[in-house]
């Protein structure tokens, strides 16, 4: 059954996904990145680049002729990734094949819709009896 987190308390949303993302990547593993659109996928692939000056985090997006051998793929489709270890979701809602991952995050942002929505997707796996370890973080 799929590992669920939920990180909370650190800030702006998208710079705590790419704290995240760093660790990911630091562990050995593999991880896509859900984004709801194209518009986030790219903000999120030049926030990447710029976020820390001493971490280099390999990503590209999806449909990219690297995908299969990137630590880091950002899209929409899972049929695009060659593995099945960490998703990290900057959607909304949850993703509609997060089962097939062996962990996913999700990351509640300050704004008091972001902290609805995170609210609205932790109610729905744990509906479905998933167990979900919470994470509050300090504010970085």
């Amino acid at each position: 059954m799929t590992e669920i987190d939920f990180y909370s308390g650190g800030g702006d949303r998208l710079q705590t996904a790419c704290r995240l993302a760093a660790k990911v990547v630091r562990q050995g593993l593999k991880l896509m990145i859900y984004t709801p659109d194209a518009a986030m996928a790219e903000r999120f692939d030049k926030l990447l680049w710029t976020f820390s000056p001493i971490d280099f985090i390999p990503h590209c997006r999806g449909e990219d002729k690297l995908a299969s051998v990137t630590p880091v793929v950002i899209g929409r489709q899972a049929t695009k990734t060659l593995h099945d270890d960490v998703l990290l979701n900057l959607d909304i809602e949850h993703p509609p094949f997060f089962s097939r991952f062996q962990r996913l995050i999700e990351v509640a942002g300050s704004a008091p819709e972001d902290t609805h929505a995170a609210r609205k997707r932790y109610r729905f796996y744990q509906d479905r009896g998933y167990e979900i370890r919470h994470h509050k973080l300090g504010m970085a």
